[in-house]
């Protein structure tokens, strides 16, 4: 199938803006008068609050309120952004005040100060006096469940939040029937997303008494929804605008700071408030990504093949709930139509603890998942001395594999060509040959991973977009969408839909970056690799009414049928002939000015899409080790993608580009360090949080293996997510081949390396080797 202008190399249609730096984001907008608001925040990471004196805070000049939780509802809400679901059992937990009585993490939110302004503002935290009675913390998972472990919430005395797992096949006769089970250990760490905007919002009360919030968010109609629930208020009372968005990455799919913005706004009778995080502040009181402790047990066979997989994963999500189990969950599921294992059995075990709160993050546990599972299959490929790629490939799933669970079919499969296509790019083979006998200090391997994503939730939640086209009097559009644009490019994507659908070049698309719940269709938000795939077929839909309406005015002009026009290059032509009949242009000035046949041409529509599409790919990497100082560097990466028809070839460079940068931090460099007597976050900020730089950055390479997909509304599947999954365990495989020992721990910074390097004898070798 050929598209005119989906598929093209387009460029971003706020590219411009936001490299010219006019694009507008939260903190360019203001009211007058606008108001600080800050957060006193807990020293303690478990306390109750026994006493909080505000008395002198609220004399200082300048402060307009200041609250605690006595002066707010004690209505407790859940946080995550997923759809809301009319079953109560499948709603997310409730588990979070605005501000707190009892104090869970080192940073939890006590009292709230609005002030004139910020030096204020902080002088008055200083004011507030708080007794805390001090209770014993929890860090590790393994330690909150242990008996008489300190109890963080009372409606969970075991600090358990769920255990609930999944089963396919015979686990217990896999088991048994095996030549070989295998044994694994994996670890992965605490993580920050490091947008680059932080969490930032302000609120007012307008003229008709309605809460307005203009907040950095990837989910503005649940973020309407939350903040009534936490108030208690009418839904339709709260207007929620969402400007651009500078990255989220998951940590902007969390209610974090609206429902407490919108109580700042309330207490200061309604004037403007804004009320934005500091990055220390975002390290501590948003969200990360879940740590996790993964343990297998894998039965194989004697000719190399997978027979049953029994998982169990411990899961650390901090605390409060968040998305809580939902993550770990996603882990167990994201994998399963990968591999053609007999049986998997998945028991999962998510803990609260008293760390800062886990939720959403790019991947939503499958890069936990993947790191384990693919260094796990790469240890067994050694030990049964097979070739990694070629055990992989030796238990792959067929086109048309139907997941037992969801039931999810798989459409299109071309993960084999993927594989064979990274192989050719790294030139594995050569460089097999290459470091087979590799002596000295620095020592070179290369290593491979793969995995499998979804696009979107179903049939889990509930996958529901909507879109809104309207043509104006020259015959272009002006397209809305309910899914967030937060820095992806979908509005680009999004707008190359509707042009191809219509017959109209991209510049005549203009696309409503800036959303308003009043006036937005309605749509759950950016995440789960949806946005395309989902939001997609809205588009499509409301496209395909609009060119029908063109074409039927046409039709009534000419006298010709319908289905014999067509719209190309803003002009309608028969056919047929090929012959111009009139232009885009006449029909939508008829459409709004003909006195007998006026009917401007718009679409107002809406899609719940009840299917999936699953999406596959690999990485590949070369890693030199310096086996005297631990340092791992990555010499050459390639992420090869099975995601359907690429709709932008540069856009999906750009995802690649960044995820498998994120997934290079999440190897090497990045993890949250605790003071274990404490509870305090040791590196809250950019200089000791460890990001890869552009000089620890490897040319990040990418190529796509396209397949129509037949669920896709232009044969799309899911990419943005997917990139930064596998490349955690295809570096970890590569330093194994290169020094033959396995990390199973990330990340793999140079001081963990170097002490599993002294451990294992390799260093002493070496300095035999060189004199």
């Amino acid at each position: 199938m050929t598209f005119e202008v989906v598929g093209k190399n387009v460029n971003r249609l706020d590219g411009v803006e936001k490299v010219t730096g006019r694009a507008k984001y939260t903190d360019d907008f203001f009211e007058r008068d606008m108001l600080i608001g800050k957060v006193l925040r807990s020293p303690y990471a478990h306390a109750i609050v026994k006493n909080i004196d505000t008395t002198k805070a609220l004399a200082l000049e300048g402060v307009e309120a200041v609250i605690t939780y006595k002066d707010l509802p004690k209505i407790k809400f859940a946080t995550a952004g997923h759809p809301w679901s009319l079953d109560p059992s499948h709603r997310d937990i409730d588990d979070r005040l605005i501000l707190t009585d009892k104090a869970r993490f080192v940073g939890d939110a006590i009292a709230a100060v609005v002030a004139s302004d910020e030096l204020i503002a902080e002088k008055a935290l200083k004011l507030i006096e708080v007794e805390y009675e001090v209770l014993p913390h929890i860090l590790k998972a393994e330690d909150a469940i242990k008996e008489y472990a300190p109890i963080i919430h009372e409606e969970r005395p075991n600090n358990i939040l769920s255990t609930f797992g999944s089963e396919t096949g015979k686990i217990e006769d896999d088991m048994k029937n095996a030549h070989k089970i295998f044994k694994g250990v994996y670890e992965t760490s605490i993580v920050q997303h490091c947008h680059m905007e932080n969490h930032t919002a302000y609120s007012y009360v307008d003229s008709n008494g309605r809460i307005v919030i203009i907040s950095s968010t990837q989910i503005p109609h649940i973020v309407r929804r939350i903040v009534g629930q936490a108030l208690g208020m009418s839904w339709g009372n709260i207007r929620v605008i969402k400007p651009c968005v500078g990255g989220g990455f998951g940590n902007k799919q969390d209610v974090v700071i609206e429902p407490l913005v919108a109580a700042m706004s309330l207490a200061a009778h309604g004037k403007p408030v804004r009320y934005a995080l500091s990055r220390e502040e975002c390290f501590i009181d948003t969200r990360t990504r879940h740590g996790m402790k993964i343990k297998f047990n894998t039965a194989v066979s004697k000719d190399g093949k997978l027979l049953g997989l029994d998982i169990e994963n411990l899961v650390n999500n901090g605390a409060y709930a968040s998305h809580g189990h939902s993550v770990a969950m996603s882990a167990g599921g994201k994998f399963r139509p990968l591999y053609n294992f007999n049986s998997i059995k998945y028991s999962p075990t998510t803990v609260y603890t008293n760390l800062p709160v886990a939720g959403a993050m790019r991947g939503y546990g499958a890069p936990q998942m993947c790191f384990a599972l693919e260094s796990h299959l790469d240890d067994i490929a050694r030990e049964l001395n097979i070739d990694p790629i070629e055990f992989r490939k030796a238990n792959l799933i067929k086109e048309g594999y139907v997941d037992p669970l969801s039931k999810n079919v798989v459409r299109s499969f071309v993960l084999p060509e993927c594989i064979d296509k990274g192989k050719e790019l790294i030139k594995w083979d050569e460089k097999k040959r290459k470091y087979k006998n590799q002596k000295g200090d620095k020592r070179r391997g290369v290593g491979m991973a793969c995995f499998s994503y979804f696009s979107g939730t179903h049939p889990v939640a509930l996958e529901t977009a909507g879109a809104r086209i309207v043509m104006n009097q020259d015959g272009s559009i002006q397209l809305q969408i309910g899914a967030t644009e937060i820095g992806q490019g979908s509005d680009t994507v999004f707008g190359q839909m509707a042009a191809e659908c219509i017959g109209l070049p991209i510049d005549m698309v203009h696309v409503i970056e800036t959303h308003d719940t009043d006036i937005t269709p309605f749509d759950t938000g950016s995440y789960a690799s949806r946005q395309t795939f989902v939001a997609g077929a809205v588009v499509k839909k409301a496209a395909m009414e609009v060119r029908d309406k063109v074409l039927t005015f046409a039709s009534n002009n000419c006298g010709l049928n319908k289905d014999e026009l067509d719209i190309v290059n803003c002009e309608i032509i028969e056919k047929r002939l090929g012959r111009r009949i009139c232009s885009l242009e006449d029909i939508a000035m008829e459409s709004y000015y003909d006195r007998i046949k006026c009917c401007p041409i718009t679409s107002d529509t809406s899609a719940n899409v009840r299917m999936n599409a699953i999406a596959y790919g690999v990485t590949y990497a070369e890693v030199e080790v310096d086996i005297k100082t631990g340092e791992i560097e990555v010499l050459e990466i390639y992420n090869v993608h099975d995601s359907g028809i690429i709709m932008n070839h540069k856009l999906a460079e750009g995802q690649v580009d960044g995820g498998v940068s994120m997934g290079l931090g999440y190897a090497l460099s990045e993890q949250m360090l605790f003071d274990e007597k404490t509870g305090r976050l040791l590196n809250d900020n950019l200089l000791d949080y460890k990001l890869q730089t552009i000089m620890d950055t490897p040319t990040i390479n990418s190529a796509f293996i396209e397949k129509y997909e037949p669920a896709g509304s232009f044969g799309q599947k899911s990419l943005g997510e997917n990139t930064t999954v596998s490349p955690a365990p295809a570096i970890r495989n590569a330093v194994l081949d290169a020094i033959g020992i396995g990390f199973n721990k990330i990340p793999m910074n140079p001081q963990s390396v170097f002490e599993k390097i002294k451990e294992s004898g390799l260093v002493y070798e070496g300095e035999k080797e060189n004199v």
